[in-house]
């Protein structure tokens, strides 16, 4: 086999100021630079606390797949595989950054290389081209070291039997696990298990399934605005699948976000996985801290992505508000939340057409009960009630059944649409879907138009730039005439135009005044 061209690798990393990063601990760069010690044969995070090496033992790497493919292991101390991710307009290549996501969720999302590349409508060939231009390695040793990464988390953290450890991060069996854990880490997966952390942490019989939830963190570069964020899922919280606390609440004085969960199995197991999750302020800093039902553990990766897009945790608000500016800077936390479930979060948009917020809650909430799956788990926390409706059954529903809930004819008519087009697999509504092409397809069903479609890609394709021209409450916001004199003052905030629609809608629903125009008068 012959090595890849210098055209196929990343570009080189400046030693320069990456090392500066590494000595000033600099957050901004964790996840995006990892830094391998040729004395030591480690990687650490940029934000590691050990003694500083000097510069000439330093190698550096964009991703930790790079640096294991390097010969380096993890940092037992700063924990690499804790580190946040990237998000979607940091790699030059969408087609690599949609890849990574889906191998990061697992086998489940991911499949066989030629599925992946087929659902990204390329070849594996160019698949295995783009990939290795953005991220240095092969897309299989990218999924090998995520795997790793995540036994690794789960050894550490939990005292699930090694067997279980296995099967939740992706492995096939337990001898996979021990085979390549000892070749790349160069020690027994169980020897974690003398770390000091998860000393502390009940013993569990190896041949006993779990049967208590399960606490994992969740790191994000900081900083985040945790009551904003949760207050924007508060008032669209569907009754009966969400339930949110706010700060200051009884019982969870920091916040808390708690949902029923429905994911698909792979090939193996098949079926769905039904769960719960809850999420919450972590004592560790910069991170927030899930705990879990143990029958979603089959699913965890995709678990653990699902929640990263959906409170924006590979977001970088540094970087976006080095374009927003002074917009950003009453709340430089922002995040742009996105979603668990691109087919609901559509259909949430469709129902929040032309009517209030508070409105839109009422007829999700009267769905929901209507066609929505009891959620019946004996461990599932209070208010927990139901799963949300599959697209199979808001398709085969009568649609005098839906009418009856309060929804309108031509509500009911694109609702069913959606719901049939995502069933005859037509539509893509997850994060790595193609933007433009997603936009055309939805703009194509009866009753969605633009501002729906980029409402829908604003939260469940990961698009940073979605502006949902023709907004009234952005027109107000911005103290715009009309949609094309908002439009154009928003070209200003690409590419991040999406969280400049956060900011505005902040900003108008905390009485600000409009946010003033910068242009200039002509001479």
């Amino acid at each position: 086999m012959s090595l890849p061209s210098r055209a196929e690798a990343p570009p080189p990393i400046d030693a320069g100021p990456a090392y500066a990063a590494f000595l000033a601990r600099d957050a901004r760069f964790d996840g995006r630079l990892f830094v391998g010690v040729t004395t030591t044969g480690v990687y650490c995070r940029p934000v590691c606390r050990v003694r500083t090496p000097l510069a000439p033992h330093c190698r550096f790497f964009g991703h930790a797949a790079a640096a294991e493919a390097a010969g380096f292991r993890p940092c037992l101390r700063c924990r690499p595989e804790l580190a946040p991710g990237w998000a979607a307009t940091e790699l030059s290549s969408r087609l690599a950054w949609a890849a990574a996501q889906r191998l990061q969720a697992g086998p489940a999302q991911a499949g066989r290389l030629d599925e992946l590349a087929s659902r990204l409508g390329i070849s594996d060939r160019h698949l295995r081209r783009v990939f290795r231009q953005a991220f240095g390695v092969s897309p299989v040793d990218y999924a090998q070291t995520q795997r790793l990464l995540m036994a690794k988390r789960l050894l550490t953290d939990t005292r699930l039997p090694v067997t279980e450890v296995a099967l939740a991060a992706g492995f096939g069996s337990l001898r996979r696990l021990q085979t390549l854990f000892r070749s790349r880490y160069r020690l027994a997966p169980s020897a974690l298990r003398r770390d000091r952390r998860a000393a502390a942490l009940p013993e569990v019989r190896a041949d006993v399934a779990p049967t208590e939830s399960i606490q994992l963190d969740l790191a994000y570069r900081p900083p985040l605005d945790w009551p904003r964020l949760l207050g924007f899922l508060a008032a669209r919280a569907l009754p009966g699948v969400e339930a949110v606390d706010l700060p200051g609440a009884a019982g969870t004085p920091a916040g808390a976000y708690r949902r029923s969960l429905r994911l698909a199995g792979d090939e193996v197991g098949g079926g769905a996985h039904i769960g719960w999750i809850e999420v919450t302020p972590s004592t560790r800093t910069d991170a927030l801290r899930l705990t879990l039902s143990p029958a979603l553990l089959p699913v965890l990766p995709a678990v653990l992505a699902a929640l990263r897009r959906l409170f924006d945790l590979d977001g970088d608000p540094q970087a976006v508000a080095a374009v927003l500016g002074p917009l950003a800077a009453g709340a430089p936390g922002l995040r742009l939340p996105g979603c668990v479930d691109g087919f609901e979060l559509a259909v949430r948009a469709v129902l929040g057409q032309q009517i209030t917020v508070k409105a839109a809650h009422t007829l999700a909430g009267r769905l929901v009960a209507a066609l929505g799956e009891p959620f019946e788990a004996a461990d599932r926390p209070p208010g927990l009630t139901h799963l949300f409706p599959t697209p199979q059954r808001l398709a085969e529903a009568a649609p005098e059944t839906i009418g009856a809930l309060g929804i309108v004819r031509q509500r009911v008519t694109a609702l069913q649409a959606l719901a049939r087009a995502v069933v005859l697999g037509q539509l893509d509504l997850g994060p790595t879907a193609d933007v433009e092409a997603t936009l055309t397809r939805l703009e194509a069903l009866p009753g969605i138009g633009p501002w729906t479609a980029r409402y829908i890609a604003l939260r469940a394709l990961a698009w940073p730039d979605a502006w949902p021209s023709g907004d009234v409450a952005l027109m107000r916001a911005l103290g715009a005439s009309d949609a094309r004199e908002a439009d154009r003052r928003a070209e200003a905030w690409r590419p991040w135009r999406g969280y400049a629609t956060m900011h505005l809608w902040r900003r108008l629903a905390e009485g600000a005044p409009a946010w003033p125009s910068t242009d200039k008068e002509p001479a």
